[in-house]
């Protein structure tokens, strides 16, 4: 008796450029960059690739396109009037932190094209905050890079680092696995880090990155006119 052949089920929403952002993120964070192909894409949005083209151009705007939408969920603008630039600092890299440690993806992307919308949206943002600090002008561009550059380093590594253990493997076992092969390292060439070595089980990912913001802040703010900060 003669099959027939299941047809792919059809969309039930109209295909949009929304839509296809959506799916390229949910396709990302599944296979990451390697495996987004337009051919993919089709099949989880049931349609055709030809589709895809009439939306966007091609891979490196579907990059683009997708980190920014997930830059402007974790940039979304905070209802608190009254919070300084130091908490909305934080805020802002917080979010971005937790925003690449549930997209390692992005911050790939973010430090591959400097000056795409997403990258540009994170520098405006922390520029008006430092601006709102008092920061001379002349020392502005420099504590925005520092900043930038910080918070996009520790989120990258973090990222990378929670991709490097095995599938299923629990953090803390991994945080002691690394912890007792530091304090075995030899005592005369890694004597700081044998002495933290223990301190590496304790710490909170999170909260160490607060903890280098607010260096950074305080860094900035140490030399700013009276009244400013």
């Amino acid at each position: 008796m003669a099959t027939r052949t299941r047809r792919p089920e059809r969309r039930q929403e109209p295909l949009s450029r929304e839509r296809i952002v959506g799916a390229a993120v949910e396709l990302l964070d599944a296979v990451g960059e390697g495996g987004l192909t337009f051919r993919a894409l089709a099949e989880r949005l049931a349609t055709g690739p030809g589709a895809i083209y009439w939306h966007v151009t091609g891979k490196a705007e579907l990059l683009a396109a997708a980190s920014d939408a997930v830059v402007a969920d974790a940039l979304a603008e905070d209802d608190t009037t009254d919070a300084t630039p130091q908490d909305v600092i934080r805020a802002l890299a917080l979010g971005l932190f937790d925003a690449i440690d549930a997209h390692p993806w992005v911050g790939t992307q973010l430090t591959r094209a400097p000056g795409q919308p997403p990258m540009v949206s994170v520098f405006e943002r922390l520029g008006r905050q430092v601006k709102a600090l008092r920061v001379p002008e002349a020392a502005r561009f420099t504590a925005v890079s520092a900043l930038l550059n910080y918070i996009l380093g520790v989120a990258g590594q973090n990222a990378a680092n929670a991709r490097s253990q095995p599938p299923g493997t629990d953090r803390a076992d991994f945080l002691d696995t690394v912890a007792r092969a530091w304090s075995e390292l030899d005592p005369e060439r890694y004597a700081f880090t044998r002495g933290i070595a223990g301190r590496l089980r304790e710490h909170d990912d999170r909260a160490e990155f607060l903890a280098g913001i607010d260096l950074i802040l305080a860094g900035i703010t140490a030399n700013l006119p009276p009244g400013a900060g």
